[in-house]
Protein backbone atom coordinates (compact mmCIF):
# COMPACT_ATOMS: atom_id res chain seq x y z
CA UNK A 1 0.00 0.00 0.00
CA UNK A 2 1.71 3.16 -1.17
CA UNK A 3 2.43 6.15 1.05
CA UNK A 4 3.65 9.38 -0.49
CA UNK A 5 7.03 10.66 0.63
CA UNK A 6 7.41 14.44 0.70
CA UNK A 7 9.85 17.11 1.65
CA UNK A 8 9.31 20.02 4.02
CA UNK A 9 7.99 22.25 1.21
CA UNK A 10 5.46 19.72 -0.06
CA UNK A 11 2.15 18.48 1.41
CA UNK A 12 2.14 16.34 4.52
CA UNK A 13 3.09 12.68 4.14
CA UNK A 14 0.09 10.35 3.96
CA UNK A 15 0.42 7.72 6.68
CA UNK A 16 -3.25 6.80 7.02
CA UNK A 17 -3.74 3.31 5.53
CA UNK A 18 -5.98 2.99 2.49
CA UNK A 19 -8.76 0.98 4.12
CA UNK A 20 -10.59 0.80 0.78
CA UNK A 21 -7.85 -1.55 -0.41
CA UNK A 22 -8.85 -5.21 -0.31
CA UNK A 23 -5.39 -6.21 0.90
CA UNK A 24 -5.61 -3.85 3.88
CA UNK A 25 -9.12 -5.08 4.74
CA UNK A 26 -8.05 -8.73 4.49
CA UNK A 27 -4.92 -8.32 6.62
CA UNK A 28 -6.75 -6.24 9.25
CA UNK A 29 -9.62 -8.70 9.65
CA UNK A 30 -7.26 -11.66 9.80
CA UNK A 31 -4.98 -10.03 12.37
CA UNK A 32 -7.78 -8.75 14.62
CA UNK A 33 -9.51 -12.13 14.67
CA UNK A 34 -6.20 -13.82 15.46
CA UNK A 35 -5.53 -11.43 18.37
CA UNK A 36 -9.03 -11.89 19.79
CA UNK A 37 -8.84 -15.68 19.42
CA UNK A 38 -5.51 -15.86 21.25
CA UNK A 39 -6.80 -13.57 24.01
CA UNK A 40 -9.94 -15.66 24.53
CA UNK A 41 -8.02 -18.95 24.51
CA UNK A 42 -5.61 -17.64 27.14
CA UNK A 43 -8.41 -16.84 29.58
CA UNK A 44 -10.68 -19.80 28.76
CA UNK A 45 -10.72 -23.01 30.85
CA UNK A 46 -10.41 -25.23 27.77
CA UNK A 47 -10.04 -25.25 24.01
CA UNK A 48 -13.68 -26.00 23.23
CA UNK A 49 -14.92 -23.34 25.62
CA UNK A 50 -12.51 -20.83 24.11
CA UNK A 51 -13.65 -21.60 20.57
CA UNK A 52 -17.28 -21.26 21.63
CA UNK A 53 -16.59 -17.88 23.22
CA UNK A 54 -14.73 -16.78 20.08
CA UNK A 55 -17.70 -17.68 17.90
CA UNK A 56 -19.99 -15.68 20.18
CA UNK A 57 -17.56 -12.74 20.19
CA UNK A 58 -17.19 -12.78 16.40
CA UNK A 59 -20.27 -10.60 15.95
CA UNK A 60 -18.69 -7.82 18.01
CA UNK A 61 -15.30 -8.28 16.32
CA UNK A 62 -16.54 -8.34 12.73
CA UNK A 63 -19.01 -5.48 13.14
CA UNK A 64 -16.42 -3.31 14.86
CA UNK A 65 -13.73 -4.08 12.29
CA UNK A 66 -15.90 -3.58 9.24
CA UNK A 67 -17.43 -0.34 10.48
CA UNK A 68 -14.00 0.97 11.47
CA UNK A 69 -12.50 0.10 8.09
CA UNK A 70 -15.48 1.61 6.27
CA UNK A 71 -15.27 4.85 8.26
CA UNK A 72 -11.49 5.15 7.71
CA UNK A 73 -11.96 4.42 4.02
CA UNK A 74 -14.54 7.17 3.63
CA UNK A 75 -12.53 9.61 5.76
CA UNK A 76 -9.35 9.08 3.76
CA UNK A 77 -11.10 9.39 0.41
CA UNK A 78 -12.89 12.58 1.44
CA UNK A 79 -9.67 14.15 2.72
CA UNK A 80 -7.78 13.15 -0.42
CA UNK A 81 -10.52 14.41 -2.72
CA UNK A 82 -10.99 17.83 -1.11
CA UNK A 83 -7.28 18.31 -0.51
CA UNK A 84 -7.67 18.27 3.26
CA UNK A 85 -5.05 15.56 3.82
CA UNK A 86 -2.29 18.14 3.43
CA UNK A 87 -3.71 20.09 6.38
CA UNK A 88 -3.65 17.04 8.68
CA UNK A 89 -0.29 16.26 10.23
CA UNK A 90 1.08 12.74 10.41
CA UNK A 91 0.31 12.75 14.13
CA UNK A 92 -3.27 13.80 13.40
CA UNK A 93 -3.65 10.97 10.88
CA UNK A 94 -2.40 8.45 13.46
CA UNK A 95 -4.89 9.84 15.99
CA UNK A 96 -7.70 9.35 13.47
CA UNK A 97 -6.59 5.71 13.10
CA UNK A 98 -7.10 5.30 16.87
CA UNK A 99 -10.22 7.40 17.44
CA UNK A 100 -12.29 6.04 14.54
CA UNK A 101 -12.00 2.34 15.58
CA UNK A 102 -12.54 3.33 19.22
CA UNK A 103 -15.75 5.20 18.40
CA UNK A 104 -17.05 2.46 16.08
CA UNK A 105 -16.38 -0.27 18.65
CA UNK A 106 -18.01 1.69 21.47
CA UNK A 107 -21.14 2.24 19.37
CA UNK A 108 -21.31 -1.45 18.39
CA UNK A 109 -20.94 -2.63 22.00
CA UNK A 110 -23.51 -0.13 23.26
CA UNK A 111 -25.96 -1.29 20.59
CA UNK A 112 -25.44 -5.02 21.28
CA UNK A 113 -25.66 -4.46 25.05
CA UNK A 114 -29.41 -3.94 24.63
CA UNK A 115 -29.77 -7.64 23.81
CA UNK A 116 -30.12 -10.12 26.68
CA UNK A 117 -27.83 -12.77 25.16
CA UNK A 118 -25.01 -10.25 24.84
CA UNK A 119 -25.37 -8.91 28.38
CA UNK A 120 -25.28 -12.43 29.75
CA UNK A 121 -22.24 -13.62 27.78
CA UNK A 122 -20.17 -10.42 27.75
CA UNK A 123 -21.08 -8.64 30.95
CA UNK A 124 -17.41 -7.79 31.44
CA UNK A 125 -17.19 -5.99 28.10
CA UNK A 126 -18.06 -2.30 28.38
CA UNK A 127 -17.94 0.35 25.63
CA UNK A 128 -15.00 1.98 27.42
CA UNK A 129 -12.94 -1.24 27.47
CA UNK A 130 -13.81 -2.00 23.85
CA UNK A 131 -12.86 1.53 22.77
CA UNK A 132 -9.46 1.32 24.48
CA UNK A 133 -8.71 -2.06 22.91
CA UNK A 134 -9.82 -0.85 19.46
CA UNK A 135 -7.72 2.33 19.74
CA UNK A 136 -4.61 0.33 20.63
CA UNK A 137 -5.19 -2.09 17.75
CA UNK A 138 -5.83 0.84 15.39
CA UNK A 139 -2.50 2.43 16.30
CA UNK A 140 -0.74 -0.93 16.03
CA UNK A 141 -2.07 -1.66 12.53
CA UNK A 142 -1.45 1.90 11.33
CA UNK A 143 2.17 1.56 12.42
CA UNK A 144 2.43 -1.85 10.72
CA UNK A 145 1.11 -0.58 7.38
CA UNK A 146 3.36 2.48 7.56
CA UNK A 147 6.44 0.33 8.22
CA UNK A 148 5.36 -2.12 5.51
CA UNK A 149 5.18 0.68 2.95
CA UNK A 150 8.57 2.04 3.95
CA UNK A 151 10.08 -1.44 3.78
CA UNK A 152 8.70 -1.90 0.27
CA UNK A 153 10.08 1.40 -1.02
CA UNK A 154 13.59 0.04 -1.77
CA UNK A 155 12.00 -2.90 -3.56
CA UNK A 156 10.01 -0.45 -5.69
CA UNK A 157 13.19 1.40 -6.69
CA UNK A 158 14.97 -1.88 -7.42
CA UNK A 159 12.06 -3.08 -9.55
CA UNK A 160 12.20 0.24 -11.40
CA UNK A 161 15.90 -0.16 -12.16
CA UNK A 162 15.35 -3.71 -13.41
CA UNK A 163 12.48 -2.50 -15.57
CA UNK A 164 14.67 0.21 -17.08
CA UNK A 165 17.31 -2.36 -17.96
CA UNK A 166 14.65 -4.52 -19.61
CA UNK A 167 13.11 -1.64 -21.56
CA UNK A 168 16.07 0.46 -22.68
CA UNK A 169 17.64 -2.27 -24.74
CA UNK A 170 20.73 -1.19 -26.69
CA UNK A 171 19.33 -2.60 -29.93
CA UNK A 172 16.22 -0.40 -29.62
CA UNK A 173 18.23 2.81 -29.17
CA UNK A 174 20.67 1.81 -31.93
CA UNK A 175 17.95 0.88 -34.41
CA UNK A 176 15.86 3.96 -33.63
CA UNK A 177 18.77 6.37 -34.14
CA UNK A 178 19.75 4.62 -37.38
CA UNK A 179 16.18 4.87 -38.59
CA UNK A 180 16.12 8.60 -37.81
CA UNK A 181 19.48 9.13 -39.54
CA UNK A 182 18.13 7.48 -42.68
CA UNK A 183 15.33 10.06 -42.77
CA UNK A 184 17.34 13.22 -42.14
CA UNK A 185 18.04 13.95 -45.82
CA UNK A 186 14.98 12.42 -47.45
CA UNK A 187 12.32 13.34 -44.86
CA UNK A 188 13.75 15.89 -42.40
CA UNK A 189 10.37 16.79 -40.86
CA UNK A 190 9.59 13.15 -40.14
CA UNK A 191 13.08 12.68 -38.67
CA UNK A 192 12.52 15.68 -36.39
CA UNK A 193 9.18 14.26 -35.21
CA UNK A 194 10.79 10.89 -34.52
CA UNK A 195 13.53 12.51 -32.42
CA UNK A 196 10.91 14.42 -30.43
CA UNK A 197 9.01 11.16 -29.81
CA UNK A 198 12.23 9.46 -28.72
CA UNK A 199 13.01 12.33 -26.33
CA UNK A 200 9.52 12.10 -24.80
CA UNK A 201 9.92 8.35 -24.34
CA UNK A 202 13.23 8.66 -22.52
CA UNK A 203 11.93 11.54 -20.40
CA UNK A 204 9.12 9.31 -19.12
CA UNK A 205 11.52 6.38 -18.66
CA UNK A 206 13.60 8.46 -16.25
CA UNK A 207 10.60 9.74 -14.24
CA UNK A 208 9.76 8.76 -10.67
CA UNK A 209 8.71 5.06 -10.62
CA UNK A 210 5.83 5.92 -8.28
CA UNK A 211 4.46 8.51 -10.71
CA UNK A 212 0.95 8.14 -12.03
CA UNK A 213 -0.26 9.44 -15.36
CA UNK A 214 -3.57 9.55 -17.17
CA UNK A 215 -4.69 6.74 -19.45
CA UNK A 216 -4.75 9.28 -22.27
CA UNK A 217 -1.08 10.20 -21.73
CA UNK A 218 -0.05 6.54 -21.51
CA UNK A 219 -1.77 5.75 -24.82
CA UNK A 220 -0.22 8.85 -26.42
CA UNK A 221 3.23 7.71 -25.30
CA UNK A 222 2.58 4.25 -26.74
CA UNK A 223 1.58 5.76 -30.07
CA UNK A 224 4.82 7.76 -30.09
CA UNK A 225 6.80 4.60 -29.39
CA UNK A 226 4.99 2.73 -32.17
CA UNK A 227 5.63 5.56 -34.63
CA UNK A 228 9.37 5.17 -33.96
CA UNK A 229 9.18 1.43 -34.55
CA UNK A 230 7.09 2.03 -37.68
CA UNK A 231 10.06 3.77 -39.31
CA UNK A 232 12.16 0.59 -39.40
CA UNK A 233 9.42 -2.06 -39.51
CA UNK A 234 7.21 -0.37 -42.08
CA UNK A 235 3.99 -2.14 -43.03
CA UNK A 236 4.91 -5.21 -40.98
CA UNK A 237 3.76 -3.35 -37.86
CA UNK A 238 -0.04 -3.20 -37.71
CA UNK A 239 -1.71 -2.05 -34.46
CA UNK A 240 -5.45 -2.22 -33.82
CA UNK A 241 -6.82 -0.17 -30.90
CA UNK A 242 -10.20 -1.02 -29.36
CA UNK A 243 -11.75 1.14 -26.62
CA UNK A 244 -14.83 -0.24 -24.86
CA UNK A 245 -16.74 1.99 -22.45
CA UNK A 246 -13.72 4.31 -22.39
CA UNK A 247 -14.73 7.80 -23.45
CA UNK A 248 -12.80 11.05 -23.55
CA UNK A 249 -13.60 11.82 -19.90
CA UNK A 250 -12.35 8.42 -18.73
CA UNK A 251 -9.16 8.82 -20.79
CA UNK A 252 -8.48 12.22 -19.19
CA UNK A 253 -9.23 11.20 -15.60
CA UNK A 254 -8.24 7.53 -15.25
CA UNK A 255 -4.94 7.22 -13.38
CA UNK A 256 -2.47 4.49 -14.37
CA UNK A 257 1.17 3.79 -13.43
CA UNK A 258 3.68 5.39 -15.77
CA UNK A 259 4.94 2.99 -18.47
CA UNK A 260 2.37 0.31 -17.75
CA UNK A 261 1.38 -0.39 -21.37
CA UNK A 262 4.51 0.60 -23.33
CA UNK A 263 6.69 -2.36 -22.18
CA UNK A 264 3.94 -4.77 -23.23
CA UNK A 265 3.82 -3.23 -26.69
CA UNK A 266 7.61 -3.34 -26.90
CA UNK A 267 7.53 -7.05 -26.13
CA UNK A 268 4.81 -7.58 -28.72
CA UNK A 269 6.90 -5.77 -31.34
CA UNK A 270 10.16 -7.47 -30.41
CA UNK A 271 8.85 -11.04 -30.23
CA UNK A 272 5.83 -10.87 -32.54
CA UNK A 273 6.62 -8.44 -35.36
CA UNK A 274 10.40 -8.40 -35.79
CA UNK A 275 10.75 -12.13 -36.62
CA UNK A 276 7.91 -11.97 -39.18
CA UNK A 277 8.36 -11.25 -42.89
CA UNK A 278 4.73 -10.29 -43.47
CA UNK A 279 2.40 -7.76 -41.79
CA UNK A 280 1.58 -8.78 -38.22
CA UNK A 281 -1.42 -7.42 -36.28
CA UNK A 282 -1.05 -6.36 -32.63
CA UNK A 283 -4.38 -5.90 -30.87
CA UNK A 284 -4.76 -3.55 -27.89
CA UNK A 285 -8.10 -3.63 -26.08
CA UNK A 286 -8.86 -1.12 -23.32
CA UNK A 287 -12.14 -1.43 -21.43
CA UNK A 288 -13.75 -0.17 -18.25
CA UNK A 289 -16.24 -2.02 -16.06
CA UNK A 290 -17.58 0.03 -13.13
CA UNK A 291 -14.49 0.45 -10.93
CA UNK A 292 -12.03 -1.66 -12.95
CA UNK A 293 -9.82 -0.96 -15.97
CA UNK A 294 -8.79 -3.86 -18.18
CA UNK A 295 -6.06 -3.79 -20.82
CA UNK A 296 -5.48 -6.72 -23.18
CA UNK A 297 -2.51 -6.97 -25.58
CA UNK A 298 -2.46 -9.79 -28.16
CA UNK A 299 0.37 -10.56 -30.56
CA UNK A 300 1.18 -13.61 -32.72
CA UNK A 301 3.86 -16.07 -31.64
CA UNK A 302 5.61 -18.96 -33.32
CA UNK A 303 3.96 -22.26 -32.41
CA UNK A 304 6.32 -24.45 -30.39
CA UNK A 305 8.84 -21.69 -29.68
CA UNK A 306 9.92 -21.18 -26.08
CA UNK A 307 9.00 -17.93 -24.38
CA UNK A 308 11.95 -15.48 -24.45
CA UNK A 309 13.67 -14.62 -21.18
CA UNK A 310 13.24 -10.90 -21.80
CA UNK A 311 9.50 -11.39 -22.03
CA UNK A 312 9.41 -13.02 -18.59
CA UNK A 313 11.56 -10.20 -17.15
CA UNK A 314 9.28 -7.42 -18.39
CA UNK A 315 6.13 -9.22 -17.24
CA UNK A 316 7.56 -9.96 -13.81
CA UNK A 317 8.57 -6.30 -13.43
CA UNK A 318 5.08 -5.10 -14.30
CA UNK A 319 3.50 -7.70 -12.02
CA UNK A 320 5.71 -6.53 -9.13
CA UNK A 321 4.89 -2.88 -9.79
CA UNK A 322 1.16 -3.65 -9.78
CA UNK A 323 1.51 -5.55 -6.51
CA UNK A 324 3.42 -2.70 -4.89
CA UNK A 325 0.98 -0.06 -6.11
CA UNK A 326 -2.36 -1.89 -5.78
CA UNK A 327 -1.62 -4.87 -3.51
CA UNK A 328 -4.10 -7.69 -4.29
CA UNK A 329 -6.49 -5.45 -6.26
CA UNK A 330 -4.53 -5.77 -9.53
CA UNK A 331 -3.79 -8.84 -11.65
CA UNK A 332 -1.58 -9.63 -14.62
CA UNK A 333 -2.56 -12.80 -16.50
CA UNK A 334 -0.81 -14.32 -19.53
CA UNK A 335 -2.23 -16.88 -21.91
CA UNK A 336 -1.10 -18.55 -25.15
CA UNK A 337 -3.72 -19.97 -27.53
CA UNK A 338 -4.66 -20.06 -31.22
CA UNK A 339 -1.28 -18.69 -32.27
CA UNK A 340 -1.52 -15.58 -30.07
CA UNK A 341 0.20 -14.53 -26.85
CA UNK A 342 -2.20 -12.60 -24.62
CA UNK A 343 -1.42 -10.34 -21.68
CA UNK A 344 -4.41 -9.21 -19.60
CA UNK A 345 -4.14 -6.44 -16.99
CA UNK A 346 -6.82 -5.58 -14.44
CA UNK A 347 -6.48 -2.79 -11.89
CA UNK A 348 -8.73 -0.32 -10.00
CA UNK A 349 -10.22 2.62 -11.85
CA UNK A 350 -9.01 5.64 -9.92
CA UNK A 351 -9.50 9.21 -11.08
CA UNK A 352 -7.57 12.42 -10.81
CA UNK A 353 -8.56 16.03 -11.43
CA UNK A 354 -9.72 16.96 -14.93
Amino acid sequence: MPLSTTSASTPTEVVMPDCCNIGVVYRSLLAVNAVVLVGILLRADGLMQGLQEFVEASMVVELSCLWSLFALCVLRRVLMRVGGMGAVSTTGQRIFCALVPAAATAVVIRFLASFVWFSGSFSYLTPQKGAVAAALLGLLFQHYFELRTRAYSPALVEARLQALQARIRPHFLFNSLNAVLSLIRSEPRRAETALEDLADLFRVLMSDPRSMTTLEEEIRLCRQYLSIEQIRLGERLQVQWELDNVGADVLRRAQVPVLLLQPLLENAVHYGVEPAATPVPIQVQVSRSIDRIQIVVLNPYQEGASAPAGNHMALSNIRERLELLYDVEAQLITHMANGFFEVRLRFPYTTGPV
